[in-house]
């Protein structure tokens, strides 16, 4: 097989709350609007589903609708968190978490869309390998804290 993944859809309740919260709150930039289906430029899609498609009609509705599971989690990288997490917190927009740093040293929150996705931002890899570098550590050092390699280490901070 030749597969090209082209975007993930996620199943929303009403397109135009969605929509709202992935334009208005997260600056996400439409790239095609089909009406019941949105496809965003950062490479995913919100899809109001019809009672009548097919999968709900061999999955069950209620499961298409069931924002009581997540199933997995959108992820973004930001080169500026604390400055993200006060506009979403701002926003009233309900956290999982609050801004953690996670075992390998990038800092994260999670927090839910209108039809309970999980949804992380997390600091670019550029960003986080950098904070440990200007704080002091050696390459090596960086690397064994963040599980970068060596080589990529050196990369990221010779473009800063």
């Amino acid at each position: 097989m030749d597969l090209k993944n082209l975007s993930i859809a996620l199943f929303v309740k009403d397109i135009e709350i969605s929509k709202d919260f992935y334009i208005n709150i997260l600056q996400q930039q439409i790239d095609l609007d089909f009406g019941k289906n949105v496809i965003f430029k950062a490479g995913f899609a919100i899809w109001e589903i019809r009672d009548s498609h097919i999968i709900p009609d061999k999955v069950g509705l209620d499961k298409i609708r069931d924002c009581s599971v997540n199933r997995f989690e959108l992820y973004f990288e930001t080169n500026n968190i604390l400055q993200d997490y006060k506009d979403l917190k701002s926003k009233n927009v309900l956290f999982l978490h609050e801004i953690h740093e996670e075992i390998w040293g990038q800092q994260t929150i999670r927090f839910f869309d209108p039809d309970n996705h999980l949804i992380e931002i997390g600091e670019s890899m550029e960003q986080f390998v950098s904070r440990f570098y200007k704080q002091g550590l050696t390459i090596e050092q960086v690397s064994t804290r963040t599980h970068v390699p060596v080589e990529e280490v050196k990369r990221l901070i010779d473009e800063k």
